[in-house]
């Protein structure tokens, strides 16, 4: 599994407040949550998100715990190291209460459309965080157009956009394979949710990100 670490752009007046206590809850919740899942299936069977069941009334309660338990050890550090890199510094800028908000906004979403997707298959079930990361990651590429990461071993720093980029089209391609549990279908969602939600909530740093690219 590779590792991710963060080349932060110049300082800003918006990396210098100080709120980061939405994203810290979610991040702990999300690690607790996941590990006892992975300690005990049957916490899994509970969780996961069943679009059939969602179709024909009931298992809504998958639209969110789905969210907080994941396939294996793999698929959570990979989430949650995206999630770490990008979210705290994005609820420094929005805030805690709009952080929130994009977070359930993304992940609800996404859910919602995997159930369509899926609503005539009784087989198919999903759960991860993908995609209220996704929006989170989108989100913070608005604000954030210039941030780097680096992916261990490589060497050179990836653009956040092209990271982002790459992570949809691994995401499409495991969609089409339908490997595991791990809703990659959700990503796509999560990510439009994500650049849904800036333009409905700033949309001038949307189009001056738009503007930088014409």
């Amino acid at each position: 599994m590779p590792c991710l670490s963060i080349r932060k752009e110049s300082a800003s007046k918006h990396e210098r407040l100080p709120h980061f206590m939405a994203a810290l809850t979610i991040l702990v919740l999300t690690i607790v949550v996941s590990v006892i899942g992975l300690a005990s299936p049957k916490v899994i069977e509970r969780s996961v998100l069943r679009p059939y069941l969602v179709a024909r009334g009931s298992g809504y309660a998958g639209l969110l715990t789905s969210g907080f338990v994941h396939a294996n050890v793999g698929h959570m550090v990979f989430n949650l190291i995206t999630f770490y890199s990008f979210g705290f510094k994005l609820e420094r800028v929005i805030g805690s209460f709009m952080f929130v908000a994009l977070y359930f906004s993304a992940l609800l979403i996404s859910n919602i459309g995997t159930c369509y997707k899926h609503r005539d298959n009784p087989a198919y079930a999903s759960l991860g965080a993908s995609g209220a990361i996704l929006g989170v990651l989108f989100t913070s590429i608005v604000y954030f157009p210039r941030q780097s990461l680096y992916i261990l071993p490589l060497p050179v720093p990836i653009p956040a956009p092209l990271f982002a980029v790459g992570y949809l089209a691994f995401s499409w391609y495991s969609s089409r394979t339908n490997r595991g549990q791990i809703n990659h279908d959700a990503h796509i969602f999560g990510a439009l949710t994500g650049l849904a939600f800036v333009l409905v909530t700033d949309p001038t740093t949307l189009m001056e990100l738009v503007r930088s690219f014409v």
